[in-house]
C-alpha cells in the first residue's frame, strides 16, 4: 500500500469528523473516491480491510463496506477475498484538475442576438409581459383539480405527440371565431411556446442555408430560432404598412417571418394589400410565410383582423401563436396550425420530432377555453390594458422632453417609442438600476448601429401609478447618456 495505515485512517477521520450534513456512508465513499482521483490513493494500492477500518474508527462494519462496495460498483475499487485495491485509472490524477483554457463553441452562436433577462419579479416596463396578477388563480386551480379528480393517474403518460386532443378541438373553435381560420384539431399541434413552434416549422420544412426574409426590426426568438436552424436571415424594412413587400435582388426564400397583426416592436398593422401580396407570392415561389400573431387578442379599435392563414383556401402559411401573452408566461403552452395538406403531411414526422406531455395543464386549459373563462379574461385585459396604454401615453407626453414619436400602438401590450440621437443600450442598461426594464429599439434590428433608436416600454405588467415617475427617471437618463456622449 502507498499510503500508511495512520496516513489512510487520519484522511477517512478527517473527512467523518468535518462531514456537513452527509451521512457516514457518503462522507467515506467522497473521502475515499477523491483521493483515488487526485493521487493520494494510487493504483492497485491494498487497504485495510473493512473489519480493521470499523475498529480503528469506531464506526459500523456495515458503512464501511457500504461506501468500498459503491465505490467497487463503479470501478474505483477492485474487491476480492483478499480485501480491496484501488483499480487502474487512465490519467486518474488529472481528471479533476485539468481544465481546458478555451472552450470552443459553434460559431453560429456568436450570431444569436442578446437573450432577453427574465427577472423574477418582473421589472416595470418589461415588453410582452401580462398582468400576471390579474390572472384567476383560484379559478384555474378549480379546474386543475377537477381534472386531477376526474381523471388522475390516466394522465401520467406522454400523451398523444400533437397534444391533447380537448385543448387542440377548443384552439380551433377559438382561431375560427376570433381570427377568421377555418381549421379542426388535426391541423393543430401544441408545443412549449411559440419558440418551440418556429423551431418545429424549421425541422419540418427547411434545409441548413436556406434563406428567411425577415422583418427588421423583429423578434429576438425568431432570429435566434433561425440561426440555430443555419437558416441565413435577410432583412426587410417595416413601414406602416407592416413589413415591405420587395422585388429586390434578395436570395428566393423558404420562410417569410411576419407578424402581420401587430409587428414586434413596432406595432404596425399590415395591410389587406400587402397581406394579399405576400401570399401571391410566397405561392409562386413555393415559400412559406410563418405568421406570428403577436399580441392580435389585444386590439383596441375596430373589430379583429382575420389572420393571413384564414385569408385565402390552401394559404402557404403556417400560423403561430402563444398563452404566454394572454394567460402567464411559466403556463409555456403555444400551438402551431398548418394548412390540412401540410398537416396530414407531416403527421408522421410530429411524432418523431414531438413528446406529449404537460397533459393536465392542457386539459385544464382546454376547459378554461370551452367554459368561456378564455374569452371573459380577454374581454377584462383588453379594458385594462387599453386603460394603461392610454395613462401611459400621457405620462410620456408630460415627462418625455426630447422630440419623440410613438410608433402605432392600436394594440398589445407595449408602446414603442421613436427617440432619434439617442444611445438607447445605455440607456436601457441603466435603467435596471432603478427597476426599470424597457427595452432598446436598435437592438431589434439585424444591424443595430442602422436601426432607429429609442425604447420599447411595456405596460402590461406595470401599474399606472409607476408610469410618470417611471417615464421621468428614463428622460433623466437619456439626458444623462446625451450629456455623457457630448
Amino acid at each position: 500500500m502507498n499510503i500508511p495505515d495512520d496516513a489512510f485512517y487520519g484522511l477517512v477521520a478527517k473527512a467523518v469528523k468535518m462531514r456537513d450534513g452527509e451521512t457516514l456512508q457518503r462522507t467515506i465513499y467522497h473521502a475515499l473516491r477523491h483521493a483515488i482521483l487526485n493521487g493520494q490513493l494510487q493504483p492497485k494500492s491494498r487497504l485495510p480491510g473493512s473489519r480493521a477500518i470499523a475498529q480503528q474508527l469506531l464506526l459500523s462494519r456495515n458503512t464501511i463496506n457500504a461506501a468500498l462496495d459503491q465505490l467497487a460498483t463503479e470501478g474505483y475499487l477492485l474487491r476480492d477475498r483478499q480485501g480491496s485495491q484501488v483499480a487502474t485509472l487512465p490519467n486518474s490524477s488529472a481528471i479533476e484538475t485539468a481544465a481546458p483554457s478555451v472552450i470552443n463553441l459553434p460559431p453560429h452562436l456568436a450570431q444569436l442576438p442578446a437573450g432577453t433577462r427574465r427577472d423574477s419579479p418582473v421589472l416595470a416596463f418589461t415588453p410582452g409581459t401580462p398582468a400576471v396578477n390579474y390572472f384567476p388563480l383560484p379559478l384555474w386551480r378549480r379546474l386543475l383539480d377537477r381534472v386531477w379528480r376526474d381523471e388522475g393517474s390516466t394522465l401520467l403518460g406522454y400523451g398523444d405527440s400533437a397534444g391533447e386532443e380537448s385543448l387542440r378541438v377548443a384552439i380551433a373553435r377559438h382561431l375560427a371565431l376570433s381570427r377568421g381560420i377555418d381549421c379542426d384539431a388535426s391541423q393543430v399541434v401544441i408545443t412549449e411556446g411559440a419558440r418551440e413552434g418556429l423551431n418545429l416549422c424549421t425541422q419540418l420544412l427547411s434545409e441548413r442555408g436556406q434563406p428567411v426574409w425577415f422583418e427588421d426590426p423583429g423578434y429576438f426568438g425568431a432570429r435566434s430560432a433561425f440561426i440555430s436552424a443555419g437558416l441565413p436571415i435577410h432583412g426587410l424594412p417595416v413601414d406602416d404598412e407592416g413589413m415591405c413587400f420587395t422585388s429586390s435582388e434578395l436570395p428566393t426564400p423558404r420562410f417569410i417571418f411576419t407578424s402581420p397583426s401587430h409587428q414586434y416592436p413596432l406595432g404596425n398593422l399590415m395591410s389587406a394589400t400587402r397581406r394579399l401580396a405576400w401570399l401571391a407570392f410566397a405561392r409562386q415561389h413555393d415559400a412559406w410565410i410563418i405568421e406570428d400573431d403577436y399580441d392580435s387578442e389585444f386590439r383596441y379599435s375596430g373589430e379583429p383582423i382575420p389572420a393571413m392563414l384564414g385569408m385565402v383556401p390552401n394559404a402557404p402559411v403556417v400560423y403561430l401563436g402563444t398563452f404566454s401573452k394572454t394567460l402567464f408566461p411559466s403556463l409555456r403552452i403555444g400551438f402551431v396550425v398548418m394548412p390540412k395538406a401540410l398537416a396530414k403531411s407531416v403527421q408522421p414526422a410530429i411524432h418523431s420530432l414531438l413528446r406529449g406531455g404537460h397533459r393536465v395543464e392542457q386539459r385544464t386549459l382546454a376547459h378554461f377555453i370551452e367554459e368561456g373563462h378564455y374569452a371573459r379574461h380577454l374581454a377584462s385585459m383588453r379594458r385594462l390594458y387599453r386603460k394603461r396604454q392610454a395613462q401611459l401615453r400621457v405620462a410620456i407626453h408630460q415627462e418625455l422632453t426630447l422630440p419623440h414619436r410613438i410608433s402605432a400602438g392600436e394594440g398589445g401590450m407595449h408602446l414603442t417609442v421613436k427617440i432619434a440621437g439617442i444611445d438607447d443600450g445605455k440607456v436601457v442598461d441603466l435603467a435596471r438600476q432603478f427597476q426599470l426594464a424597457p427595452a432598446a429599439l436598435s437592438r431589434f434590428y439585424l444591424d443595430p448601429s442602422q436601426g432607429e433608436t429609442g425604447l420599447v416600454l411595456g405596460y402590461g405588467n406595470t401599474s399606472a401609478s409607476r408610469f410618470v415617475a417611471g417615464v421621468r427617471t428614463l428622460n433623466r437618463l437619456i439626458e444623462q447618456t446625451r450629456r455623457g456622449s457630448a
